[in-house]
């Protein structure tokens, strides 16, 4: 009797590990040619090339017979600069977010998780992003999501995992691209690992929420769109009734910006300094001469990437999947293996994939025998 080998699920494992069709064949001692033939169905690898695959990309040989259903697609993925990302990161990412997103809906079936609370507007009713239009979603998510209007928010990832999102980084390529958000069932937020600026991250998961409400379904990375996702993060961070309230005082008489002031206003918002100056600009506190000789000012001082006082806001880690996955080992009895097993993937890999850091059993199958001797 045959067993079903779908091509498609083979690509999903050569991209979830990065390969290309020549590394994977010179491991499983195929050609390049016959791991395109495998993926495109054109005929099944024999049973010891299956096992080869298999154990190399660490899933189960199980995992090759179960048609692909629900795969992530480009146009849900926002990367930051999406022409100049490589093709091996996006699909990559692509991959990861697949399995991932499976991971969350089993933690679904036996927790009470929360929702997606990020379809809030309606697209087809908007005819243009405009400036003040970003203001009022920014403004609206803020009420909705039940934050106070005129107020710092204390922990931004505690805000997105309250509305259904999954925040992680992804081992290997979180280094490659700037925060980037996948928009689905279960919203993924993809932080990059390399930065060490709780502000730069905090706008970072703003910005990815701005595409999260206002881009659904429409493919970003270009200007127009991180214009306008970067408005939202502004907006929503740092709301503007309470910036008009709070950065007048930034300024002297003569115009002249008081630096001690805006950082005050840094450590009180948990915003970039040269966010607050930008912000200042977009809303006509400062004409662009004053803007041009603040950004001279950041580049001259070395604080273009990290600024005075960033140490005083400790990093914002995310909780929600690691304790979910403590709650479900230890109330339920299922552990992270049991987990994987169930997605037909090592454990090893879905650790990877998801963030968590794993630790083998000391034990082994034979450990776990139990012999029925009579004496």
């Amino acid at each position: 009797m045959s067993i079903e080998f779908y091509g498609e699920r083979l690509r999903l494992a050569r991209l979830l590990k990065g390969y290309t069709l020549q590394e994977l064949g010179d491991a499983v001692c195929v050609t390049r040619q016959s791991i395109h033939q495998y993926e495109s169905g054109i005929r099944a690898p024999a049973k010891d090339v299956r096992n080869a695959l298999a154990e190399f990309l660490q899933v189960s040989t199980e995992f090759f017979s179960v048609p692909l259903s629900g795969d992530v697609k480009p146009e849900q993925c926002h990367f930051r600069k999406r022409q100049t990302t490589p093709a091996g990161v996006k699909e990559r990412v692509q991959a990861y977010s697949t399995i991932l997103e499976q991971l969350v809906a089993e933690l679904h079936e036996h927790l009470e998780l929360p929702v997606n609370g990020f379809n809030l507007i309606d697209n087809s009713k908007i005819v243009s992003l405009s400036a003040p239009m970003i203001e009022k979603i920014a403004e609206g998510a803020r009420i909705r999501w039940g934050l106070t209007a005129d107020a710092p928010i204390d922990n931004m990832v505690n805000v997105v995992e309250n509305q259904g999102a999954i925040i992680t980084c992804f081992d290997g390529i979180s280094d490659k691209v700037d925060a980037l958000s996948v928009n689905r069932r279960f919203p993924i937020i993809v932080r990059n690992t390399a930065k060490e600026s709780a502000c730069r991250m905090r706008f970072d998961i703003a910005h990815e929420c701005g595409h999260l409400i206002m881009h659904d379904g429409i493919e970003t990375g270009c200007k127009q769109t991180e214009r306008e996702a970067d408005a939202f993060a502004s907006a929503f961070l740092f709301p503007r009734e309470s910036f008009a309230r709070e950065f007048p005082a930034c300024l002297g008489l003569d115009g002249a910006i008081n630096w001690k002031k805006v950082y005050a206003l840094k450590v009180r918002w948990k915003v970039s300094a040269r966010a607050i100056i930008y912000r200042a600009h977009f809303l006509g506190f400062i004409n662009a001469q004053q803007y041009r000789s603040a950004n001279v000012w950041f580049s001259q001082t070395r604080q273009t990437k990290k600024e005075k006082l960033d140490e005083q806001i400790p990093l914002e880690e995310p909780n929600v999947l690691k304790e979910s996955l403590d709650i479900l080992r230890e109330e339920l009895g299922i552990s992270f293996e049991m987990l994987a097993g169930k997605l037909n993937v090592k454990p090893e890999l879905l650790a990877e994939i998801s963030g968590i850091n794993y630790i083998q059993s000391e034990k082994s199958e034979s450990d776990l025998i139990v012999v029925p001797f009579k004496f």
